[in-house]
């Protein structure tokens, strides 16, 4: 990846990584009704000296980088009119990004997102579970143009478009449902970078065993051709294809969970295992 001028590309590469949503235990396509809602913290945990490379090999970090990364997510959902509900969710980020040349690490709030959500086809009376929801990606996370300063965010606005569809398996405690959807991004105009918009998916499959609950996940998305400095950069796109399994258990009023991000695949991003906890708790 070339970034000049700038912080090292692959701190800029773990500042997007970890700026990816976490899934929630049931923020699906269903859409919370009038006064119903839940919030959700979930902390995600990565420590890799691995990166994929343009080849969608893995190969250690540049200049024997060390990345870690720890970040929490607080994410809420309230209904606000029949089919109709509103999300927010705010990061916060502590990275550490160690390489041959010095040792930076950078703490404090990412950049936050909202998003409005309309199950269309219930104003027609019908039932099935399609939704559609927008929303923007706010650069109020710490980006400095300083290469000794690791960025909490990447200095750009981002908009969504996303169609969710689901099924439950009622009585059986057991659901599906799939999100795919489109990712606009501004230009960072501190860098004068285009880091291209993107096409985004995630399946995710879910039930109960006892007390026990249980989710998989499948997510991943493809991207543009970066411009940098008006130049098209073939070799900068990126793409990441994971899978987080995770166990659900109730714990006062809510639900604990323990997961693991595995990745699959990948182009211009951090590689390695992430450590998932998370607590969701929902009131109607």
């Amino acid at each position: 990846m070339s970034l000049p001028r700038t912080v090292p590309a692959a701190a800029v590469a773990v500042a997007f990584f970890i700026s990816m949503p976490l899934p929630e235990p049931i923020a699906g396509q269903w859409v919370e009704a009038p006064g119903n809602g839940w919030v959700a913290s979930s902390l995600y945990y990565l420590d890799t000296r691995e990166r994929y490379d343009i080849q969608s090999e893995k190969t250690p970090l540049f200049a024997e980088g060390h990345a870690v990364a720890t970040s929490i997510f607080v994410t809420a959902a309230i209904g606000i009119w029949s089919g109709i509900d509103a999300w927010i969710e705010m990061p916060f980020h502590r990275l550490q990004f160690d390489d041959i040349t010095a040792d930076r690490t950078k703490t404090g709030i990412g950049d936050p997102k909202a998003w409005v959500r309309v199950a269309p086809l219930s104003y027609f009376g019908f039932g099935f579970p399609l939704a559609i929801r927008g929303g923007v990606k706010l650069p109020a996370g710490d980006f400095p143009v300083d290469a000794e300063i690791i960025p909490l965010g990447e200095g750009q606005r981002d908009w969504e478009l996303i169609a969710e569809v689901g099924h439950s398996f009622y009585p059986r405690s057991l659901y599906a449902l799939a999100w795919l959807g489109y990712r606009w991004r501004e230009i960072n105009q501190e860098i004068e970078r285009d880091y291209g918009n993107e096409v985004f998916f995630l399946a995710q499959v879910g039930g109960q065993v006892g007390k026990l609950g249980y989710k998989v996940i499948a997510e991943g998305w493809d991207g543009d051709t970066p411009v940098i400095e008006g130049i098209p950069t073939e070799n900068s796109s990126r793409e990441y294809l994971q899978v987080t399994p995770s166990l659900l258990y109730p714990i006062g009023p809510g639900q604990f969970e323990l997961g693991a991000r595995i990745p699959l695949a990948g182009k211009n991003l951090p590689a390695g295992e992430a450590l998932v906890l998370g607590y969701f708790w929902n009131w109607s």
